[in-house]
């Protein structure tokens, strides 16, 4: 199956897999059931086994699956083996915050550059990424082939810095604000609403359906 054909609850679950399957592999473990995966991340075997078939014969009936194998086809299906340099747009709480995230972690992802109008934080190096002004993001995503934005600006500017984001070439944008953005069809967007996500598990905790919940989230 095609990746633009993978079902989005798929996709989203694909990084905790390998996330999972690279512990294993530093661990030396060679092979895993689906059952011990499920055990692990939280994700029930049937899924797993249902996630796993988009992209064919990734296990053996009766033997499970090869640990380092399953690791590198994940590494290739999430780009892993491709460093994606991403820009941080605000450099506020949330920003800040952001930029203190481990996003070394993964091999693949590197916060090169921050942005933000507050001449008290322009120039500095916060966290190890150096904070250029506004005037200069352009330029700077050009300079560094910047992929990916996060966005992390108030709300009533965030569509002003989307349309610069999308005439600078960003090609994918992490969306914290509260604003719903809109940006040409061949930018991916993804809108991250912690306020949202907080009243909706307060209503799962008090409605009881926790089950629902855990369903969506995964």
């Amino acid at each position: 199956m095609k990746d633009n054909q993978i079902p989005k609850a798929t996709a989203k679950r694909l990084p905790l897999y390998y996330r999972y399957l690279r512990i294993l592999n530093d661990a030396g473990k060679k092979k895993v059931s689906s059952t011990e995966l499920s055990e692990a991340v939280q994700v029930d075997s049937a899924t797993i086994r249902r996630d796993f078939s988009y992209f064919g014969e990734l296990g053996k009936r009766g033997y499970g699956y090869d640990v380092n194998d399953l690791m590198q086809f994940f590494a290739r299906t999430l780009n892993d083996d491709h460093m994606t340099n991403v820009a941080l747009i605000g450099v506020g709480n949330l920003g800040s915050a952001l930029l203190k995230y481990k996003f070394h972690q993964s091999n693949s992802i590197r916060v090169s550059a921050a942005f933000d109008v507050n001449p008290d934080i322009v120039g500095r190096i916060v966290d190890g990424i150096p904070v250029y002004p506004m005037t200069d993001m352009k330029e700077q995503i050009a300079i560094q082939q910047i992929d990916i934005a996060i966005l992390t600006v108030p709300a009533q500017r965030s569509q002003d810095v989307v349309n610069e984001l999308v005439e600078a070439g960003i090609k994918g944008i992490l969306n914290f604000t509260p604003a719903r953005i809109t940006a040409s069809s061949d930018i991916l967007v993804q809108n991250v609403d912690l306020t949202n996500e907080l009243q909706t598990l307060i209503y799962f905790l008090h409605s009881g359906d926790t089950t629902t919940f855990t369903d969506e989230i995964i």
